[in-house]
């Protein structure tokens, strides 16, 4: 994992800023207005713990202001603790050959940049993996990589791995491994076309929640993938092998469309037994209305578990 270094330097550039910056608008016209959060606010002040400084805010506590920091570089900076600090939120996007088709990518990335927008503004430390048949790029939890996190989503936006990737042992593997990174109990959303078996998106999710950590599943698809409305016979080719086959969309519509709302049906079940938040994005859809529904219905499957 020694390649795992968040970008910083390519920040400076004026090309890079305006895409950060017309994705850091998209996330936040898509969260503004939003009542429920990703999680209740932390107890404040419950931990002795110091975890880092961020700048002094009008309405903080002036007691907090570390005055020895003031005296070395004339600013002021307010210290937080461990329970000062809501949880660490770390995105795993996939950015596998698959989220190439239709307009999955910009959909996935920008729901990531809405999550980790939603998170920062609750003063959450954010962080981001993208991954393929790899981890790609590795952005850690901090309360001030915001932009970094914008920066390594822009970077995805905009390629996508060439490589073919091993679909039947890619989540296992690489949650196992990634799960190393992901140091203390954190919230993790995991988004993806989840183009892999059932048992396994789920065998390779609980290797992320056996450690107490919160798990939230995002299946982006494009309407295509799931209503296969394609007109013409044709060599059709599997983005995530490079295989290619003979395919007469007329013949395999129906059985194609039933095995697919059984991927749904079963990702949906398995995932909601243990415990995993598991939602739909249609990328037809309008964002914020889905984002929506979806932090909506988190909140009162965490208020009915807490019941149970």
């Amino acid at each position: 994992m020694n390649n795992l270094i968040a970008p910083g330097a390519q920040l400076l550039d004026p090309n890079v800023l305006a895409r950060i910056g017309n994705l850091e608008m998209r996330a936040k016209g898509v969260v503004e207005g939003f009542i429920q959060g990703l999680h209740r606010a932390p107890n404040l002040g419950a931990s002795t713990d110091f975890a880092e400084h961020r700048p002094y805010m009008p309405g903080d506590d002036t007691r907090r202001v570390d005055w020895r920091l003031f005296a070395r570089t004339d600013r002021h900076y307010v210290k937080e603790f461990e329970a000062d600090t809501n949880t660490n939120f770390v995105v795993f996007l996939d950015v596998s050959r698959s989220m190439a088709f239709g307009n999955k990518m910009q959909y996935a990335c920008t729901l990531a940049a809405c999550l980790a927008y939603f998170s920062s503004l609750q003063r959450d430390r954010v962080g981001l993996v993208t991954f393929a048949q790899k981890v790609v790029d590795y952005v850690p939890p901090s309360a001030k990589h915001l932009r970094l996190v914008l920066h390594s989503l822009d970077n995805a936006e905009r390629g996508i791995p060439k490589e073919p990737v091993a679909v039947s042992t890619r989540y296992r593997q690489l949650f196992q491994r990634m799960s190393d990174t992901v140091r203390r109990r954190s919230m993790i959303a995991i988004i993806s076309d989840l183009y892999e078996e059932p048992e396994d998106v789920v065998s390779a999710v609980n290797t992320l929640r056996g450690r107490g950590n919160d798990i939230m599943v995002l299946h982006v698809l494009d309407p295509r993938e799931r209503q296969f409305p394609f007109e013409q016979a044709g060599m059709f080719v599997d983005l995530e092998s490079g295989e290619t086959m003979p395919i007469i969309p007329d013949y395999l519509r129906d059985e194609y469309q039933k095995l697919m709302r059984t991927h749904i049906d079963t990702l949906g079940r398995r995932l909601g037994s243990h415990n995993v938040d598991y939602g739909q994005f249609d990328t037809s859809q309008p964002m914020d209305r889905a984002l929506f529904k979806f932090l909506g219905a988190r909140n009162r499957f965490e208020r009915a578990r807490k019941v149970g």
